[in-house]
């Protein structure tokens, strides 16, 4: 068994972050010691571990959950993994193209031949957004 802080080390989530994915229904603790400590178990961790990597690779609370409700049944095929995959795959692909199209404009404006702030590119274009070359 684990203390919270075991697991925080152990996972590198912090402590509140913990709890919040107690509070939410992630992770559920064994129960609590005599000194009344949250326990986790190794299925606790592997839980947490689960969900740490799953938080890196951007994916939402809900389909952390969703995943974990799959991964509950090993048998089940996992074209419904591979649809939430997909699903977040298409939405870093959106997010990609914003951030390039930001680049962009933000490469743009801040090759500024102005010598002052009233003549800056960057002013000029954060105060009117119809100077901007891109739907960002």
């Amino acid at each position: 068994m684990f203390s919270i802080g075991q697991l925080s080390k152990r996972t590198g989530v912090k402590v509140p972050t913990i709890r919040y994915y107690e509070e939410v229904g992630l992770l559920a603790s064994q129960g609590r010691s005599a000194g009344n400590q949250r326990r986790y178990s190794r299925d606790g961790l592997q839980r947490l571990s689960f969900i740490r990597h799953s938080r890196d690779l951007g994916f939402s609370l809900d389909d952390i959950r969703e995943l974990i409700e799959l991964s509950q049944n090993p048998e089940t095929p996992c074209g419904t993994a591979d649809t939430i995959a997909n699903r977040h795959l298409e939405e870093v692909r959106d997010r990609i193209e914003k951030l390039m199209r930001l680049e962009k404009e933000l490469l743009r404006i801040t090759a500024c031949n102005g010598h002052n702030v009233g003549e800056c590119a960057v002013i000029e274009t954060l105060a009117d957004h119809s100077l901007c070359e891109t739907d960002h």
